[in-house]
C-alpha cells in the first residue's frame, strides 16, 4: 500500500464524510508521511502507480483517480468520473458525471468537465471553460476563457475555442481552427484548416468554413454553404443555402449570398 486513510482527520461536505490521506512510502515526488487531499473511500484513489490527491482536493462517490494522474489544488472529482494516465485536474476545476480526463490532458482554473464528456491527449481546458454532454476535446486542442463545448461536438487537432465562444451539436472544429469572441458554431457545421470564426459570428446547419477563411462581426453562414480559401464574411452578411464564397472574396455589410451563388476573387 502506498497510502493510508486517516480516520481521525475528516471533513463533512454536503453530508459526505471525507478522509485525509497520508503517504506510506516515497513515490514520484511524494514523500513518505506527506499528507494528501481528501477522499470518501479507498476506491477513489488507486494504491498502485503514482496517482495522488493532494492539497485541498476532494474525490468522492464512485469517482476514481488512477495510473499516474494527479488531482490537487481545490479541485473536485466525483460521481462516476475517471482521471487517469498522466492527466492533471487542479485549481478550482470540477470533473463529474461520467466524464473522463486522461492521457496528458489538463483541466484547471475554474473549468468544468462533466456529463459524458471526454478530454484527452495533450488538451488543456481552463479559465471557466466547460465541456459537457457527449463532447470530446483532444489532439492538443485548447478550450478556455468561458468557452462552452457540448452536445456531440468534437474539438481537436490543435484547434482553439475561447473568449465566450460556444460549440455544440455535432460540430467538428479542427486543424488549427479558432472559434472565439462570443461566436457560435452549432448543428453539423465544420470549421477547420486554420479558419477563424469570431466576434459574435454564427456558423450552423451543415456549413463549412476552412482554408484560412474568416467569418466575423455578426455574420451568418448556414445551410449547406461553404466559405474557404482566404475568403472573408463579415458585418451583417449572410451566406446560406448552397452558396460558396472562396478565393480572396469579401462579403460584408448587408450582403446576402444564397442558393447556388459562387463568389470568388
Amino acid at each position: 500500500m502506498k497510502y493510508e486513510i486517516l480516520k481521525n482527520e475528516t471533513k463533512i461536505v454536503d453530508g459526505k464524510t471525507f478522509y485525509r490521506i497520508k503517504a506510506l512510502k516515497d513515490f514520484s515526488n511524494v514523500k513518505k508521511n506527506s499528507l494528501g487531499g481528501y477522499i470518501e473511500r479507498e476506491s477513489n484513489l488507486s494504491q498502485k502507480d503514482n496517482c495522488w490527491v493532494s492539497d485541498n482536493a476532494y474525490v468522492s462517490d464512485n469517482a476514481c483517480v488512477y495510473d499516474n494522474s494527479r488531482v490537487y489544488g481545490n479541485a473536485w472529482v466525483y460521481d462516476d468520473a475517471r482521471v487517469y494516465d498522466n492527466a492533471r485536474v487542479y485549481g478550482d476545476a470540477w470533473v463529474y458525471g461520467n466524464a473522463r480526463v486522461y492521457d496528458n490532458a489538463r483541466v484547471y482554473g475554474d473549468a468544468w468537465v462533466y456529463g459524458d464528456a471526454c478530454v484527452y491527449d495533450d488538451t488543456n481546458v481552463y479559465d471557466d471553460a466547460q465541456v459537457y454532454c457527449d463532447a470530446q476535446v483532444y489532439g492538443n486542442a485548447q478550450v478556455y476563457n468561458n468557452a462552452r463545448i457540448y452536445g456531440y461536438a468534437c474539438v481537436y487537432d490543435n484547434a482553439r475555442v475561447y473568449d465566450g465562444a460556444w460549440v455544440c451539436g455535432r460540430v467538428r472544429v479542427y486543424n488549427y481552427a479558432c472559434i472565439c469572441g462570443g461566436a457560435w458554431v452549432c448543428g453539423n457545421a465544420h470549421v477547420f484548416d486554420k479558419a477563424y470564426v469570431y466576434d459574435k459570428a454564427r456558423v450552423f446547419d451543415k456549413a463549412q468554413v476552412y482554408g484560412k477563411a474568416r467569418v466575423s462581426n455578426n455574420a451568418r453562414v448556414y445551410g449547406n454553404a461553404w466559405v474557404y480559401d482566404n475568403a472573408c464574411v463579415y458585418g451583417d452578411a449572410r451566406v446560406y443555402d448552397n452558396a460558396c464564397v472562396y478565393g480572396c472574396a469579401h462579403v460584408h455589410g448587408c450582403s446576402k449570398v444564397y442558393e447556388h451563388d459562387l463568389i470568388f476573387k
